[in-house]
């Protein structure tokens, strides 16, 4: 496929969704304690999308299938837009928590969607760098749309947040409508429909029980590491050190940056050495500087720690969707990855609240030091008991 299918076609409107999903980090929390709302119906409306894609990556994942990938890019998007607009308006919490529900299915198929097109459609030997590519403009959006977004807020109101992030829904929509080819790829058909994919998919997790168990726990740590990081730097920083907020962001968006700025060496070493040589180092330099968390003494500590954890998490842009990538079996891509991104929605889920339990029965000290040890072990697991899914190029034979 060329080069410029995937810029503009994939990588572009994921960036603008990216931005879009960015911008209501800060203003939907916000939005609903203006309104009146309490500390635990503010947290249900803020994790409700993430809740809505969790519940909805496996029946995604056999969606595509049915409705083609194209299909369900449009529909993703169209859904992400449709239940943010209405977001501005005055409405009850049992409201935004639906339409944030609805907006979580949303992000689910355009995931899962553009997922499955660059699994199938981007040749094996150049995958890592695809994908973690793709890893790294979704970071960017990401950290560029909490600026953007207060910024808008700080103008217009925080409703206005909303109209932004439905725009930014309505330009991906329209940007792969226009740039992506309906006849650059369609996805592998397998006979027996539906049942004769779900088969396929289970006969490989079958045939490979041992792999993708191990696989499969390895990116549940990972993944929990990953999310429970966001929360135990700004609390460490601001009870244990007594940093101010503006300090607390400055230590995270540093660490944001050095994060961002791994994706091309991430996808290089992907494909030019194996996926190990990114999962390995990644994992292990993230548990490293997690738990070297409680042993900051200042904000240059802090700071020095951030830039490590975002050093290992950038090593590791894009590794989990390519190794699922991987394990697919053709034919089955979309059910296989749906259970592969479930795996990794509930290490998400997981990871927070995991932090959350340990520091009200034990300490934010102890959180930290047990994250550290997850990232350890998933560092061991991918080294020792994933195989390395990495298929050498195959050479091209001139014919004289």
């Amino acid at each position: 496929m060329q080069r410029n299918d995937l810029w503009l076609g994939v990588y572009l409107p994921s960036m603008l969704l990216a931005l879009g999903q960015g911008a209501l980090l800060a203003t939907l929390p916000l939005y609903a304690a203006e309104l009146g709302f309490g500390y635990t119906l503010i947290s249900v409306i803020s994790s409700a999308a993430a809740i809505g894609t969790l519940l909805t990556d496996v029946p995604a994942g056999a969606a595509i299938h049915r409705i083609g990938l194209h299909r369900s890019m449009y529909l993703g998007t169209s859904l992400v837009a449709m239940s943010t607009f209405p977001l501005a308006l005055d409405m009850s919490a049992g409201w935004i928590v639906i339409l944030r529900l609805i907006a979580g299915v949303g992000t689910a198929l355009w995931g899962l969607s553009r997922h499955s097109y660059i699994a199938t459609a981007v040749p094996v030997a150049s995958r890592g760098q695809a994908i973690a590519t793709f890893g790294g403009v979704n970071r960017i959006g990401i950290f560029g749309g909490p600026a953007l977004g207060g910024a808008i807020a700080t103008v217009w109101g925080l409703q206005s947040a909303f109209i932004l992030t439905g725009v930014m829904a309505l330009l991906a929509l329209a940007t792969v409508a226009i740039a992506l080819p309906k006849s650059s790829h369609t996805m592998p058909h397998r006979t027996g429909g539906s049942k004769g994919r779900w088969s396929l998919v289970w006969l490989t997790l079958r045939e490979n029980a041992s792999d993708m168990t191990a696989a499969g726990i390895a990116q549940l740590l990972a993944q929990m590491i990953r999310q429970g990081r966001q929360l135990l730097i700004p609390l460490i920083g601001a009870n244990a050190l007594g940093l101010s907020a503006a300090q607390v962001g400055l230590i995270m968006t540093i660490s944001a940056v050095v994060d961002m700025s791994m994706f091309f060496p991430a996808g290089y070493l992907m494909d030019r050495f194996g996926r190990r040589f990114a999962t390995v180092p990644s994992f292990a330099i993230m548990g490293l500087g997690l738990a070297m968390l409680p042993f900051a003494t200042s904000f240059a500590t802090m700071a020095a720690i951030g830039i490590v954890i975002g050093l290992g998490n950038g090593l590791g842009s894009g590794s989990m969707m390519t190794l699922g990538a991987d394990l697919a079996p053709e034919g089955a891509t979309g059910e296989f990855l749906g259970i592969w991104r479930l795996i990794g929605d509930l290490g998400a889920v997981i990871g927070p609240l995991l932090v959350g339990v340990i520091a009200a029965n034990m300490s934010l000290d102890q959180s930290a030091i047990m994250l550290g040890v997850a990232g350890f072990a998933s560092s061991l697991m991918f080294l020792f008991l994933v195989k390395e899914t990495r298929v050498d190029p195959v050479p091209i034979v001139e014919v004289k």
